[in-house]
C-alpha cells in the first residue's frame, strides 16, 4: 500500500478527482463483531451467536454489522492520507450509502476511493468528499458503497 503523504491543504487540493491506492486488507474477527455489537447495542443473533448464525443463517456464519463497514472508512482513508498541517478532522456525513454484499466474520475488508470533490470549509479547512467502496477479498460486490464527507482544519 502507498500512503498519500501531502505537506498541506492546498497541495492536498491538487489531487482533487483523483483515485487512492488501494488500501490493506483488515480482517473482520468475530471479536471486531461483539465489539460492535457492544458499542451500538445491536446484538441480533446473525452477528454475535456464532453457534445460531452457523446452524439457521443461510450465510452458515456470523455476519458483521453493515454499518461496521461504514464506521471503517475514517480508518481506512486515515491509513491511505496524510495531511501533515492538519490538525483536527471530522465527520460530516454519508451520501448513497447502500451494503451490495454480506461480511462474512474473518473476510477481509478494503478500501478501493476516490477524492470526488473539494471544498473550502471556514477560514482554515476543507470539505471533502471521498467515493467509497469497501471490497471483500475474493468477492465481486462490495461490502458497503458510499459517498463519504468529511471536514479537515488546519
Amino acid at each position: 500500500m502507498t500512503k498519500l503523504i501531502f505537506e498541506n491543504l492546498k497541495e492536498f487540493k491538487t489531487f482533487e478527482g483523483k483515485t487512492l491506492p488501494a488500501g490493506e486488507w483488515i480482517k473482520v474477527t468475530q471479536e471486531m463483531i461483539n465489539d460492535f455489537a457492544k458499542a451500538t447495542l445491536d446484538f441480533q443473533w446473525i452477528h454475535v451467536d456464532v453457534e445460531k448464525a452457523t446452524q439457521q443463517s443461510p450465510f452458515k456464519k456470523p455476519v458483521a454489522h453493515g454499518f461496521m463497514s461504514v464506521s471503517l472508512l475514517s480508518k481506512m482513508l486515515g491509513d491511505l492520507v496524510q495531511i501533515n498541517s492538519v490538525k483536527m478532522g471530522v465527520n460530516y456525513g454519508l451520501n448513497k450509502v447502500r451494503f451490495p454484499n454480506a461480511v462474512l466474520v474473518d473476510s477481509k475488508l478494503r478500501l478501493n476511493g476516490k477524492v470526488a470533490a473539494i471544498e473550502d470549509y471556514l477560514e482554515n479547512g476543507v470539505k471533502i468528499t471521498w467515493h467509497c467502496s469497501v471490497d471483500i477479498e475474493g468477492e465481486d460486490k462490495p461490502a458497503c458503497v458510499a459517498e463519504f464527507i468529511s471536514i479537515m482544519f488546519e
